[in-house]
């Protein structure tokens, strides 16, 4: 089992910055694909960015590239989103997941997720 717990949600005004943590425990975390996805009101859960075990590769959809980056450290066990130049549209609760299935291209589906974290709220507003 993995446990993933998320901080750094909050309320942050249009053109700012946020970063997201994910700490996970309870199991072997250095070789799993790790994502972020968001889930807004009345909204399907989509995929934000995923970062592959080494952090070599990673992936974004096409409404943050160029606004956030994801990251780890797996000394720390911890996954990150920095999220910058935040717009209204970004408002969501997001959760971080991990793909045991370390092998395999990062995928962006949420059913090749395994664990997820509580979610935690981002609200971008003025």
């Amino acid at each position: 089992q993995v446990q993933l717990v998320e901080s750094g949600g909050g309320l942050v005004q249009p053109g700012g910055s946020l970063r997201l943590s994910c700490v996970a425990s309870g199991s072997t975390f250095s070789r799993y694909t790790m994502g972020w996805f968001r889930q807004a009101t009345g909204k399907e859960r989509e995929f934000v960015a995923a970062v592959s075990w080494s952090g070599g590769s990673t992936y974004y959809a096409d409404s943050v590239k160029g606004r956030f980056t994801i990251s780890r450290d797996n000394g720390k066990n911890t996954v990150y989103l920095q999220m910058n130049s935040l717009k209204p549209e970004d408002t969501a609760v997001y959760y971080c997941a991990a793909d045991t299935a370390y092998y395999r291209p990062i995928a962006t589906s949420t059913n090749d997720y395994d664990y997820w974290g509580q979610g935690t709220q981002v609200t971008v507003s003025s």
